[in-house]
């Protein structure tokens, strides 16, 4: 059968994708729609199998914080360029899998792919998605946060390439909104200055040893004497927790005090005991996701 402009029309605009490719579809399905929509989503399937070996390397971090400020989400969504980071078809698939993830909070992107959005699994958007932009899209990383008796703040850098959420417990309700400011200001500190950890007691004892292997060893080859060479390496472990420990990092804004230092300052104001339970830092470019 003869298919018209106007059938070809109505189906990209329904659909996204190319003009020739909405023809093709609907030829091949003799004008049933249904049927050509379901012909461009396996042509998506194709598209999205021939790009899974490019690379993902740009994209958005989106987060989302509850009314009340006790859970946020936070999500990474990949592509290729960032020309397509930055269109209106991958910003509004990256939002949607947000959406997804803040109405249905499952435990891994494998299930999220299986959650409806507005009667589509977010896997099969993914796929769509693919053949209408021709790139490889990933969604990498996900991640919820709960604070039980305090708040939740985030933080997304110009961009949206550097997303952070900070979880805070034990905030007084009547300077919440002192404390969530000052919150604020930590979320850009770690978004800064990347900590690895929230404290040193977070710090895997084979990394310390590992750390004061690496100290000792230089301490020898620079002819220490070996009575002094275990102090060389502690204080050099010292400096390794402030660049690495939250708390113990110099603040951005104030280098005179450390992180750590003003929440003990907000503590002793309010006669509270708040403190920070932990963030998240999703960076495009973090190596280990």
């Amino acid at each position: 059968m003869a298919i018209s402009a106007a059938q070809v029309k109505e189906l990209r605009d329904k659909t996204g994708a190319g003009m020739m490719d909405c023809k093709k579809a609907l030829t091949e399905s003799d004008g049933d729609f249904e049927k050509a929509i379901e012909i461009l989503r396996k042509k998506g399937a194709s598209v999205a199998a021939k790009r899974a070996e490019r690379a993902a390397n740009e994209g958005i971090v989106l987060t989302s914080i509850s009314d009340d400020k006790k859970t946020g989400y936070i999500v990474e969504v990949n592509c290729e360029t960032d020309f397509v980071a930055k269109s209106d078809d991958f910003v509004n698939f990256a939002n949607n899998v947000l959406k997804a993830f803040v109405d249905h909070p499952v435990e891994s992107v494998g299930e999220l792919f299986k959650v409806e959005f507005d009667g589509r699994a977010i896997g099969d958007r993914l796929t769509d998605a693919i053949g209408k932009i021709g790139e490889k899209i990933e969604v990498s990383r996900i991640a919820k946060v709960t604070s039980e008796n305090g708040i939740v703040v985030d933080y997304i850098h110009h961009g949206s390439k550097l997303g952070v959420m900070l979880v805070a417990e034990n905030v007084p309700s009547e300077s919440a909104d002192e404390f969530a400011n000052l919150m604020k200001d930590i979320a850009m500190q770690i978004a800064a200055m990347n900590p690895l950890y929230l404290n040193r007691d977070e710090v895997p004892e084979d990394a310390i040893n590992k750390e004061l292997d690496i100290y000792k060893e230089i301490a020898r080859k620079e002819g220490k004497p070996d009575q002094i060479i275990d102090r060389i390496a502690e204080g050099k472990l010292k400096k390794y927790y402030e660049e690495n420990c939250l708390i113990e990092q110099a603040f951005v804004k104030d280098n005179a005090k450390k992180v750590g230092d003003l929440i003990d300052e907000f503590n002793k104001t309010h006669s509270s005991e708040a403190s920070l339970k932990l963030f998240k830092r999703f960076h495009l470019s973090d190596e280990n996701k």
